[in-house]
Formats: structure tokens, sequence, C-alpha cells
């Protein structure tokens, strides 16, 4: 049967405050917390947000293939899920505890540290939470269904940990504030973690096919893979675009609109709209097909990011319409590729036989990891270039030209990499066919 209960749909959905907290949070405040409370020199601080990060590139691979094993031998991936999950939850709030050793050096090292050990987690979590809709379900538009549901709790995931997250930093002042976030974060996570570890329990887990045998298969599966290289070309590129922005909230709030309390309403103007067009991205994906919608969402952020590049000289209010219509828009470039991936992921299992859905997961993470972690290194070169000047209370009056590199890295420079993604989005090899059962439902 290719639908699910409201049981599977929910539990699997709440998995995503683990993915939201963790994917959100350190892009809004790890380069701040960096750069503020450490002065850690800008272009320094992008590079410990990207260190940890880039070992997830090489990392997440393996992880997908020992979920693909333990997917052989137990029959589910529940328990990479919940160790990976506790494991994340503990050490994220390890991250942001600032040791107070009175050295940048030294503080710096631990931050990387936390940093390295937190991504690990992460990937056991991550991999095989993002394999599941390819086994959870065959259907074709269930696919859509469900990712439309994990979306859905995803922004409200992102709405709590990055609109609250921040307030508490901001609330509670300095150090002290971050070290309460950090736990305020690690108790979303572990709820998340425990939420789709009883809320899949018993769920279907698709066809128990045998990983394949050697990494070169695998190596080679992927090389010949064309549909899904498009699309992991383009997921890559619209994530760096969405990093990119994130690391600029915090600097938009305070030096382009002047008043720091700002940053947790222009997460939740970006954000909230994505909960309520949700279903609207639904009805789309079913009337006019994933791709279509996916390109029309992507034209959507693109607009609204061009719009934004005026903020210094827009009223608040107009600035904030363009961030919910870039909300709009990002709702709608965070479902069509997971609704796609799982048409994907079934199609070459059928052709060659082997799992593919840990492994291909684990890339698909990989990608996701490197944009995620280059766009607040990308943003605090663009920070450098413009003579940001670091501190240790955000006490620093800032040139123009930094408020103007803040104000073209949250806004030209992710348009331009939102907008790469439309040429990538080629028809003749992301549309995958549907079985006829499945055209109408």
């Amino acid at each position: 049967m290719s639908a699910l209960g409201t049981r599977t749909r929910l539990g699997y959905s709440l998995g995503s405050f683990v993915t939201g907290a963790f994917g959100t949070v350190p892009g809004l405040l790890l380069l701040p917390y960096l750069t503020d409370t450490m002065a850690v020199p800008a272009a320094a601080a992008g590079a410990i947000v990207l260190l940890p990060k880039a070992w997830d590139v090489l990392f997440n691979p393996v992880a997908g293939r020992i979920s693909d094993a333990g997917l052989a031998r137990r029959g589910n991936r529940r328990r990479s899920l919940l160790w990976g999950g506790l494991v994340l939850a503990v050490f994220f709030a390890a991250l942001f505890a600032h040791p107070g050793f009175d050295s940048v050096g030294l503080d710096s090292a631990y931050v990387v540290l936390m940093f390295f050990v937190c991504a690990t987690a992460f990937a056991f979590f991550q991999v095989p939470f993002n394999a599941l809709p390819a086994e959870l379900t065959e259907g074709y538009h269930e696919r859509t269904r469900i990712t439309t549901w994990r979306i859905g709790v995803l922004a409200l995931a992102i709405l709590v940990s990055g609109a609250v997250a921040p307030a508490i930093a901001e609330s509670v002042g300095g150090v002290n504030g971050y070290r309460v976030m950090g736990v305020f974060v690690a108790v979303l996570i572990v709820l998340g973690t425990l939420s789709v570890f009883f809320g899949i329990k018993g769920a279907p887990a698709g066809k128990l096919l045998q990983p394949s045998p050697t990494w070169r298969e695998l190596f080679a599966t992927m090389k010949a893979w064309k549909p899904f290289r498009w699309l992991l070309s383009v997921y890559f590129v619209q994530s760096l675009g969405v990093a990119t922005l994130l690391a600029g909230v915090s600097y938009v709030a305070r030096y382009v609109l002047g008043d720091a309390g700002l940053q947790s309403m222009l997460f939740a103007g970006f954000v909230g709209p994505a909960l309520l067009v949700m279903p609207l991205w639904d009805r789309l994906g079913r009337s006019g097909g994933k791709l279509m919608g996916f390109r029309v969402a992507t034209a959507a952020f693109a607009v609204a990011l061009l719009g934004l590049v005026f903020a210094q000289s827009l009223p608040t209010a107009v600035v904030f319409v363009f961030v919910a219509l870039a909300g709009v828009g990002y709702a709608g470039i965070q479902v069509f590729p997971l609704a796609i991936l799982p048409d994907l992921i079934s199609a070459e299992e059928e052709r060659t036989g082997a799992t593919r859905a840990g492994v291909t997961a684990g890339v698909w993470t990989a990608a996701e990891t490197l944009g995620l972690a280059l766009g607040p290194g990308l943003f605090g070169l663009v920070l450098a270039a413009g003579g940001y000047l670091s501190s240790v209370d955000s006490s620093a009056a800032q040139p123009d030209s930094a408020i103007t590199a803040i104000t073209v890295g949250f806004s030209a420079l992710p348009a331009v990499l939102i907008l790469l993604g439309i040429p990538l989005l080629r028809r003749s090899v992301l549309e995958t066919p549907r079985r006829p059962a499945e055209a109408g439902a």
C-alpha cells in the first residue's frame, strides 16, 4: 500500500526538529559567537565554521554505507537515528558552552573539536533520515505528501530554533546567553530524536536489498547516475545560497536595520510563510509536476532576494515583505528536490537490484553539509572584504564598506546562487516515469 498513516507521517516529520535545529542555529549564531564573544577575526571564524563540516563531506557517504549495512542486518535504520541524535544533543550544548581559556587560539580549538563531534553525530542521524522516504512508501504522490509534511515541520522547527535561540542569546546576553541557548537547542534535538525513533516503529522498511559489495561499484553507480548528479548539483548550490543568507541575518538586524531585536523577527518572517504555503506547493506538485514546482519556487526566492539588495534604503516593513516572499520560495526549494530524490532512488534500485537509499542519502547529505558549511565561510570572506571589525562585545562601530558587504552577502550573493539552480533543472534527466496506478493518485 502506497499511502502512509498519520502516525508514520508525523513521526517521521518530527525528526525535522533535529535537522532544522542543527542546520539552522550554527549557521545563524556560530559566526557571531566567534567574532563577537571570542574576538576571532571574521575570515578565521569563517574557516572554523567550515573545517568540521568539511570532514562531514567525506564521512557522510561512509555513514550511508554503514546505515545500509545496518538496514540489511536489523531491517530498519532506527538505532542509528537514536544514537546519532542523542550524541548530537550533548555535544551541541558543549559547542556553545564557551570554555573561557582566555586564549583566542585555545577557545577556537575547543569550538572546532566540539563542532567536529557534532557534525559526525549528525551524519548518523541525517543520513538514515534522508533515506527513509524511499523505503516508507513507493507512491509517487505519497512521497510528495510525506516530504510536504516533513518540510512543514522543518519550517516550524526552524522557526522555533531560529527565532527563539537568538532571542535567548540576546536576552540573557554575552557568554551566558549562548550557553543557555545551547541547552535549549539540545533539548529540541532530544525531543525530535525520540519522536522519530518511536514514530516510525513498525513502519514499512521497503525492499530489504543487499548493499553493493564494493566501494568501486558504488562510485561507478554515482558516475553513471546522471539524474542524481544533476539534482545534487542544484541542491548544493541552492543550499550554499540559503546558508549565506542565514549567516547574514544577525548582522543585517544589527547593522543594516539598526536593531538587534529584529533578528528573531527577520527569521520568523522568513520561515513563517513556509508553514502557510506548504499545502499550495503540494497541490502545485500534484497538478503541474514536481519539476515545474521546483522552478517556480526558485524564481520566487531569487526575486525576493534581489529586492533585499535595497534593504538599506527600504522601509523596514517593505524589507519584511521581501523576506516573507523569500520564505515562500524557500519552502518550495526544500520540498521538491526531496520529493524527487526518492523517485530517483527507487528507479536506480530497480535497475541495479541493490540498496541505494543509504549511500545516496550520504552523498546527498555531504553535498548539503558542504553547502551549509561554505555559506557562513563565504559570508565571513565578504565581511572581511568589507573591513568588518570583530570584537568581544559587539560594540565595534562598523565602516560603511562593512555595512554594504553585509547587505550584498545577505541578498545579491544568495540570489545568484539560487538562480544557478534553474539551468541545472533539466527535464530530460530529472523527470521519472510514474507507475500507471500512481499517475492519477
